[in-house]
Order: C-alpha cells, then structure tokens, then sequence
C-alpha cells in the first residue's frame, strides 16, 4: 500500500507508534504535533501546529501530498482534563471542543483531498472505551469521543459511496509516556489483566488503513483487552 499518511498528534504514544508502524509498512508518514518529537525518520515529515486550526491542518495535507498520494490519515490528537458539570459547564464544553474539533477538522480535510484526487482514502479516529461506557469524573472526554464515533459512522455513510472508508478504534487504558498511574491497578480493570500496549494500537489503526481491510467501514473496533464487554458485578464469581 505505497503512499502517504497524515497522523495528528503523532510524536507520542499511541500517534507515534502509528507513525512508526506505518513508515514500518512503507509508507511516508507526516504528523502534525504541537512540539517536535525526539525520534525522526527518512520518510516521517513533521508539521508544528494545531490539530485544530485548519490552516495548520491544510498544511499538514499539503506536506504529506508533495511526493506521493494521500492514502489514509489518523485523527489521534486529543487531551484529556478533568471538568465537573455543575461546577464549570464552560471547561466541560471548551474540553469538549479540544478533542472533538480536531477530528472534524483533519475528517473534513482528509475527505476534500480525496475527492479532489479523485482517490480512494482510509480515515481513522481514536476513540475510547468511555464513549460507550463513561469513568466518573471523565464527562467531557466521554462526550466528545462518543462524538467522535457518531462523526465515523456518518463520515462512513456520506462518503462510502465515493469510495472512502472511515473507521474508529476504541482504546481501553494504553500503557504511554504520559501514564502516571498504578499500571496494575488500571490494568485490572480489563479481563487480560494489563494494561495496552501503544504498538497494539498502533497495529490496530494500520490494518484498518490497509487493503486487507478494505471492505470494513463505519467499524468502532474495540482494543480494550475486553473492557468494554466486561459487566462487573459485586455477585461474579471467579472460574
């Protein structure tokens, strides 16, 4: 699959380990990131700007199209701050906005591009676990990543017919640099027991860029080691 992605938010954790993984399969990789990474490549390009600001987003695609043809782009970019409602609805919703907006945006970008090459695209948005099953004290990140999956599935439904897939991964808690938790403690709260891996991700948003998922659109594929299905109950018994 010879071509270029853009992937925002991609000089850590997860966004880089897609990068990685897709230079890894061949592709050019540009990301977009707020400041420069500390790891570099032959085919990585990085764009400093905001995944937010259409301007540096159009920067972003035009970078990325320079040598080769834009065959798929990542939404990652997102940040995560505590907000209660009733105390300060305007951060809720300014959080909200900072998560949300940037998929917009790189969605509106990546599908204009393709249309206008005339073109075949994959698009991938990060999601997660809480959009389906919110943690207390997470509102506005679980507001906006359940956005974010309807934002998918109505990408899929518009633009499928012109020949361009979007898909999202749902993550469970990913084991990155910005952790600063009891990583047993949070990897309970999955049936594997752990924590993810960043590569895990990673692997997961390739393939649904890839050929071999060519035929999957409007998914919200779950890459939670089973979060997400897990219905604990004080009466559950250990097998």
């Amino acid at each position: 699959m010879p071509g270029s992605v853009v992937v925002t938010g991609g000089g850590t954790g997860v966004g880089a380990a897609t990068a990685q993984s897709l230079i890894a399969r061949g592709l050019e990789v540009t990301i977009l990131v707020l400041e420069a990474p500390t790891w570099t490549h032959d085919r990585l390009t990085v764009i400093i700007g905001d995944a937010s600001d259409p301007a540096d987003v159009e920067r972003a695609a035009d970078a990325a199209t320079a040598s080769e043809k834009l065959v798929g782009w990542v939404n990652n970019a997102a940040v995560f701050e505590d907000a209660a409602l009733h105390e300060n609805p305007e951060a809720v919703l300014e959080t909200i906005a900072a998560n949300l907006v940037p998929a917009v945006v790189g969605t509106a970008e990546a599908v204009r591009r393709f249309l206008a090459a005339g073109t075949r695209g994959a698009i991938v948005n990060v999601s997660s676990h809480q959009a389906q099953r919110p943690v207390s004290g997470a509102m506005a990140y679980a507001v906006a990543k359940a956005a974010i999956e309807g934002l998918t599935r109505s990408t899929a439904v518009d633009y499928g017919p012109r020949g361009i897939r979007a898909n999202a991964v749902a993550l469970g808690s990913i084991l990155t640099e910005r952790f600063d938790g009891d990583a047993a403690v949070t990897g309970a709260a999955h049936p594997l027991g752990r924590m993810g891996e960043a590569r895990e991700a990673a692997e997961a948003i390739a393939w649904l860029l890839s050929n071999p998922a060519g035929f999957v659109n409007g998914a919200i594929l779950p890459v939670d080691g089973g979060r997400s299905v897990w219905g604990r109950d004080p009466e559950e018994r250990v097998l």
